[in-house]
């Protein structure tokens, strides 16, 4: 195992590396709050990569999965009956019908649109269990989190930077949202699970999903190379 500490001015790094996989968050602090540090890797399930974040504020503490226990639901009711006068027949119509035109098969897209719900529900389980209220899914930030991972899988990079330095708040705000909160990344995950998982055992990644201030999030997965993609906003 690689790691290492690098604070700035606005910044701090964390980094760890393991084998297979990869995880890295940031986050930007609101005006009027203290922040915090960012986050240092705990047991994932495999490989970290580099961590970077400036720690989000507000965080609430970290919590374990949610647990449940409960009895099946029982009932007992009569098979339901219905009377009714049969329909008069419907009129027919002079018109022929006219054939649907065919569409053409759309491309395959790296996107997996359920993956991303999975996250956002799994997300919100950990919120309820924190005490915080959900986050919802916004269309402007899971463009830019969809952006960052096919960005990330074309050109074969894992950063919360793009290789010409565009930052993630950038990217957020380009896509035409004004209220960056934070991102966090991850890479080689196999299902929505195994990457929450991840991200819930480590500090910064779990403060993220944790922060109560943080009221939005969009995700994005390109499954070529397993490239994750949570950005919240406020």
């Amino acid at each position: 195992m690689l790691g290492g500490v690098i604070a700035s001015a606005s910044y701090l790094m964390v980094t760890d590396r393991f084998q297979g996989t990869a995880l890295s968050n940031l986050s930007l602090s609101v005006p009027d709050t203290k922040g915090r540090p960012g986050d240092a890797l705990a047991k994932p399930p495999a490989y970290f990569g580099q961590t970077s974040s400036p720690a989000p504020e507000g965080s609430a503490p970290g919590s374990a999965a949610p647990t449940s226990s409960s009895a099946a639901p029982t009932s007992s009711s009569a098979p339901p009956s219905s009377s009714s006068a049969p329909a008069e027949p419907p009129a027919q119509s002079s018109e022929a019908p006219k054939p649907t035109p065919s569409k053409a098969p759309e491309p395959p897209r790296s996107q997996d649109s359920s993956l991303a719900g999975q996250v956002i529900d799994l997300v919100n389980a950990e919120r309820a269990d924190a005490g915080c209220s959900p986050v919802s899914n916004e269309s402007r930030l899971a463009a830019a989190a969809q952006g960052h991972s096919d960005d990330m899988s074309a050109r074969n990079y894992f950063s919360h930077t793009t290789p010409e330095g565009v930052t993630f708040d950038q990217r957020i705000r380009a896509a035409g949202y004004d209220k960056p909160g934070a991102e966090n990344i991850a890479k080689g995950q196999s299902s929505a699970a195994k990457v929450m998982d991840a991200w819930m055992n480590s500090e910064g990644h779990r403060a993220n999903i944790l922060n109560c201030k943080l009221k939005k999030i969009g995700v994005g997965v390109n499954t070529k190379g397993m490239y994750w993609t949570q950005n919240f906003g406020y």
